[in-house]
């Protein structure tokens, strides 16, 4: 399950050593940690990385199947931990030491920054392969972090991107070495520490305003 450290100034969220799927317990303690980053005084900033062979792959398929009269509520929960995160007051660094794929993307796209490892891992949107369109709300949250033209090839191709791919595409920030990734990620969430507070909350709300209405509207349709 999730766990959360903090050193000095940098909360550090691991979500895991397993596939990292957003499983409804996973999802509540993924959120439990934010409410103690968001809770918490002074300088901060959030680094989310895991442990293993996955960032995370996504949903929970196999648990949603057993549970399809709770799809919209769940899909729900997820949109809505997507929004928390891409519009959370303070500088989130994502550290992708593994395979991010599907939901698990976009939860790397709904953080400020993105590192991932150059020599291993790949970083897909595959639902075109999978035969799952993208929620209205979904789209928003990729075409708000991504340019149309990799947008469209990632959501439509369903085109897996290692680190250097990845890098050169905008998908992240920085592509490094697995012993680097995650100093790298808690180097740039230090120096933007100071930043916490209303003024960032206040930027992200208004920069990201359409997709976070859209992520957050419990009303919408999800399929």
């Amino acid at each position: 399950m999730p766990a959360l450290e903090r050193h000095d100034d940098v909360f550090v969220l691991d979500l895991g050593d397993t596939e990292n799927r957003f499983h409804p317990d996973w999802l509540a303690a993924v959120n439990a940690g934010l409410d103690e980053v968001e809770g918490a005084a002074g300088p901060r900033a959030l680094v989310t990385t895991a442990t293993g062979k996955f960032f995370s792959n996504g949903l929970d398929l196999e648990w949603l199947g057993g549970h399809r009269d709770q799809y919209e509520a769940y899909i729900a929960d997820v949109q809505v931990l997507l929004a928390r995160v891409l519009a959370l007051p303070m500088v989130t660094v994502a550290a992708m030491q593994g395979h991010v794929f599907a939901a698990g993307a976009m939860f790397s796209l709904a953080h400020d920054v993105r590192v991932m490892r150059a020599d291993r891992g790949f970083w897909c949107l595959p639902e075109a392969d999978l035969g799952m369109p993208f929620t209205t709300a979904m789209t928003a949250l990729i075409q708000a972090r991504l340019t149309p033209q990799v947008a469209r090839e990632a959501m439509v191709t369903a085109r897996r991107y290692g680190g250097v791919d990845a890098h050169a595409a905008g998908i992240v920030d920085h592509a490094v070495g697995a012993e680097e990734l995650r100093s790298t990620a808690v180097e740039l969430a230090t120096a933007q520490a100071g930043k916490a507070g209303p003024t960032v909350a206040t930027i992200k709300s208004r920069l990201y305003a359409p997709a976070l209405q859209l992520l957050g509207d419990r009303t919408a349709p999800r399929s």
